[in-house]
């Protein structure tokens, strides 16, 4: 509620009329309206407590990986030698290496990303661009998809194993590993891939198709590079997924032990998870040992795996 004195109001009235401005406006302000300006000053303060919650939660989360990466790096560092990257296995754990197990993860995961990716980003452009109007079908497979990427991996294993070991009789193999590492991550790439085609601007659309340009020419000019950053980050985590991932590899049949490296995509194969698990289930301090350094491989990989999205997303957005 406001109020202006009458004199005031008499004083603006004449100023109008000679020319001269008033000096001065009394407002009175009723007193319930005054808590009104407390509110912002309690949200601060919620606010600042819900930072320092978030900032606590994740300082304790990374003092907790710090503590595991500084107790992994000390126990593997010393093993790390050009001799274990290329070593064989071996019963003795002087003598045991991981140049099996990283080559056969080499295997998989270049083989999962050949399959997933071409597949997943083509269903995400039909889905989000060719279908753009949703019907019952494009739901049902959407609503599908969705439900897909949060299935346990084990069951994408026992599917693996009956679907590609035994009616397509590929056999305990690379394929075989590859194809269903394949369908683990086809629904996160599906997924990844249709956010960051959601996320180019319509005007991209509307004014590459009102100079001419066909819907192909559209997507593939205009609204794949503008989403390519977006996309290589989720195919490098997809695949990040699936070099870590065990238990669908060894329902699959991945050997636990391997004295050769695999050099077809027929051939007997490993990982790095499972060569990890292998060791450390073995008893004696060298195995551990082993185990670690193997870790510490594994992390390097996965870092660079990393680094390599980091440098194409980079990269697209510079092109942009």
């Amino acid at each position: 509620m406001l109020s202006v004195d009458s004199n005031e109001q008499n004083t603006f009235e004449e100023g109008e009329r000679g020319g001269s401005t008033p000096t001065e406006a009394v407002i009175e302000v009723p007193s319930g309206h005054l808590e009104l300006s407390r509110i912002p000053a309690a949200r601060r303060v919620k606010d600042r407590l819900f930072g320092f919650l978030c900032v606590g939660a994740l300082g304790i989360a990374a003092l907790m990986l710090l503590i595991l990466l500084a107790k992994v790096a000390y126990s593997g560092a010393g093993r790390l030698s050009l001799d274990f990257l290329m070593a064989k296995g071996s019963s003795r754990a002087a003598k045991a290496g991981v140049y099996p197990a990283l080559l056969g993860s080499l295997w998989i995961v270049a083989l999962s990303g050949l399959i997933a990716v071409p597949i997943g980003v083509a269903a995400a452009i039909y889905l989000e661009e060719f279908q753009r109007r949703k019907t019952k079908l494009t739901n049902f497979i959407q609503l599908n998809i969705a439900n897909l990427a949060g299935v346990p991996s084990i069951v994408y294993g026992l599917l693996g194993l009956g679907l590609f070991v035994f009616v397509a009789g590929l056999g305990r193999s690379v394929i075989s590993g590859a194809l269903t590492m394949s369908l683990l991550i086809l629904p996160t790439i599906i997924l990844v891939s249709q956010e960051a085609l959601k996320a180019v601007p319509s005007s991209y659309r509307d004014g590459s198709l009102a100079l001419g340009a066909t819907r192909w020419q559209t997507i593939r000019r205009q609204v794949l590079p503008a989403a390519m950053s977006s996309i290589y980050t989720g195919i490098i985590l997809s695949l990040s997924r699936a070099i870590g991932e065990t238990a669908p590899l060894i329902t699959v049949g991945a050997a636990t032990y391997m004295s050769f490296a695999p050099t077809s995509p027929t051939d007997k194969f490993t990982v790095l998870p499972i060569q990890i698990f292998d060791w450390v289930s073995r008893p004696g301090a060298d195995f551990q040992q082993n185990a670690a350094a193997a870790i510490l491989v594994l992390m390097v990989v996965l870092l660079g795996m990393n680094s390599v999205a980091i440098f194409l997303r980079s990269r697209a957005r510079a092109k942009r």
